[in-house]
């Protein structure tokens, strides 16, 4: 399911003799998956987290493509710590170091050198904490986020719902008329055989023969079980959608169950009124395909 929330942590400003005082930003992006697939973007300083928010995300979320990114965020004001000369010799020494390999790397801005200087006062692990609890307060944001879309998705599915349950009306008063007229159409050519081939003998057997073969084909093309089986689905998935919680997988199967049923409708059909609902149908069925995947 779709959704996007972040968040910012500061931790206050320093006084003009200490090092300038740096926030976290966090920022969780979610968009539509049949499985859960994590995937992490984090500041250097704070790569040591990444395995407490995959175990915080995987707790609470089931389904969906996950980018987290996370980053350090400097004060750029007057409380900015100025490098010391050590700091500035270095890098000066690893800057010509490099461009005697690459002489055609860039050397460093200025903006380059203040963030560089920052990061290397940070101490491995400082800001996991603060990450960790900046991410649970994040992912509440998104999962906020997603059961607003996942409302809106549940009207839209309960529309595609009635509409299909109507187009199950409206084939339900052809089938008992479209088999008795294949039933009859049948029996006519079956007649119209034996009269062309001038046929007397066992004339009463071959109508016995007849009504046998247009009864087996009538059941054949029969699709009063269909519908049967199609409403049943529909009662189970609103049913499902009623309830709430982690129904996703279960809705993709009933999802894959009502195609099946729309599909054998138009493979049985003999009448172009009952071929057009199957399409309808399949169309109405596509669209809440699609619509499920962004459901847990």
């Amino acid at each position: 399911m779709t959704g996007y929330a972040t968040a910012q942590s500061g931790n206050g400003t320093g006084g003009a003799d200490e090092p300038a005082r740096t926030g976290l930003g966090l920022e969780i992006r979610s968009v539509n998956s049949r499985f859960l697939d994590l995937s992490f973007k984090l500041a250097d300083e704070l790569r040591g987290a990444e395995p407490a928010l995959r175990e915080l995300l995987t707790a609470r979320l089931k389904r969906g493509k996950v980018e987290v990114r996370a980053w350090v965020e400097g004060r750029h004001d007057s409380t900015t710590r100025a490098p010391s000369p050590h700091e500035l010799q270095r890098l000066s020494a690893l800057q010509e170091g490099i461009q005697a390999w690459c002489p055609k790397a860039a050397p460093l801005s200025v903006a380059e050198i203040l963030q560089l200087t920052a990061r290397q006062t940070a101490q491995p692990g400082q800001w996991q904490d603060t990450l960790v609890a900046l991410g649970e307060r994040t992912v509440e944001a998104l999962l906020d986020a997603r059961a607003r879309e996942g409302a809106r998705l549940v009207e839209m599915l309960i529309d595609r719902l009635r509409q299909l349950r109507q187009l199950a009306r409206d084939a339900q008063p052809l089938v008992p008329l479209l088999v008795e007229q294949q039933r009859q159409r049948f029996l006519d050519r079956w007649n119209e055989a034996l009269g062309a081939a001038s046929t007397t003998s066992g004339s009463a057997a071959a109508q016995e023969r007849a009504l046998t073969e247009a009864t087996a084909y009538a059941i054949r093309i029969d699709v009063a079980e269909e519908l049967t089986r199609l409403e049943s689905h529909l009662d189970e998935i609103e049913r499902l959608l009623g309830r709430g919680g982690e129904t996703g997988k279960r809705l993709d199967f009933l999802i894959q169950e009502l195609h099946r049923e729309a599909n054998t409708l138009g493979s049985k059909s003999s009448s172009l009124e009952l071929t057009r609902i199957s399409v309808d149908m399949k169309v109405l069925i596509e669209q809440m395909r699609e619509q499920v995947q962004n459901l847990e």
